[in-house]
Formats: C-alpha cells, structure tokens, sequence
C-alpha cells in the first residue's frame, strides 16, 4: 500500500496556473503509482478502482474526483511513464544502436512499462491516443534526428526504421515467453548483456547497409 498524508480531493478554488495543495500532489502521485502497478498486472478492462485506491490508501472516489474515470486514469499512468523515457533515453541521432540499447535497458529496468504499452494496443480504443499530438511530435522528432544522422530526409521510410529499432528493444522484454522458447530468457545480468550487445551489434551492421532505406 502506498501510505498517504491525505486523501483530500483537488482544490477548486486554487485557479488557473496555481499549483495543486502539497497535500494533493501527493495523493494523485500515489494515485499514479497505486495504479501504474494496477494497469500492469490487469490493464484497463481487468483493473479495480477499489484495488487502485486501497494501494494508494484513499477512498475510491478520489480516482473519480482526480482524474474523472478509469480509462482517464490509465491515460494519465501511460502519459507519465512515457514522459519517463523520453527523460532518460533523448533521441536516436548521435548513436542509433546506443539508443536501442538504452531503451532496452529502460524496459528491463521497467518492465511494467513494456506491458503497459502492450494493454494500451489491446485495448479497443476508438478515438485518438491520450495526448496524441505531443507524442506524434515526439515520435516525428525522433524520425528528424535519425534521419538527419542518415543524411536523408524525413520520411515514411525513416519512420518504419525507426518502429523496428524500437521493437528490436521492446521485444525482449514484452515477450519474455519468446526468449524462454528461443532459450534466450533474461535471467541475470549475463544474459542482459549478452542480448543488449547483440541488439546493438545489429543494428550497427544494419543501418552499415542502407540499400534498403
């Protein structure tokens, strides 16, 4: 359970560009936090708000009352964690494989992040992403800075390079199934070395080859 100060509901009062109480920063962060171990484990159709509040120590109704509802509640988990990576992973440019391999190293360090992705493309959503224009201006950022290191333009064909490099990252550690068949699991240290080294190695000798961009 994530121990809480207060359970108080956002202030209404406090106006636009005021920040939030102390006291209601930290129940909305652990709010975030309950949740993002919630998301995870169930995602969005299987999770329990009643589970999400007791993990944060609060009643219920304050998810409601900080957030609106369920779905909003996830959006506002997958924004963060996202905001997380892009914090310590920057753009592909200077050292595309060095990029794949921090990434790689970000989702087996934070592995309920691959499988918060992995629920948020199975879940059956019918309107636009949550915060769909900045993280399309993210992603077309990163598509600008490998392209640039390529000496090319951006482009369609930058872009499908650049989601390969990052499900050569992601896969090891969304499908951990996978490795254990493939008798590649990463069950220590050793073994994430061994996978990270291979990763980059590959994507050196790929992008060494660019007839097919």
């Amino acid at each position: 359970m994530w121990p809480m100060p207060s359970d108080d509901v956002p202030s209404t009062s406090s106006g636009p560009g005021r920040a939030a109480s102390p006291r209601a920063e930290s129940t909305r962060l652990a709010l975030l936090a309950a949740a993002r171990e919630e998301f995870a484990e169930h995602g969005i159709a299987g999770a329990r708000v009643d589970r999400i509040a007791r993990r944060a120590g609060v009643n219920k109704e304050r998810i409601y009352g900080y957030f609106g509802n369920k779905e909003k509640l996830f959006d506002a988990v997958i924004e963060t964690a996202l905001d997380e990576l892009i914090e310590v992973t920057a753009l592909p440019g200077d050292d595309p494989a060095g990029w794949v391999g921090r990434m790689f190293d970000y989702y087996r360090d934070h592995p309920d992040l691959a499988r918060l992705l992995l629920w948020e493309g199975l879940y059956g959503r019918t309107e636009s992403l949550p915060e769909q224009r900045r993280r399309v201006a993210h992603c077309q950022d990163k598509v600008a800075s490998l392209a640039a290191n390529l000496g090319r333009e951006p482009s369609p064909e930058i872009g499908r390079l650049l989601l390969v490099l990052t499900g050569l990252a992601l896969t090891p550690v969304a499908f951990p199934q996978l490795a254990e068949l493939f008798r590649t699991p990463l069950d220590g240290p050793e073994a994430a070395a061994e996978m990270r080294e291979h990763l980059t190695a590959f994507v050196r000798m790929a992008l060494a080859n660019t007839d097919f961009l």
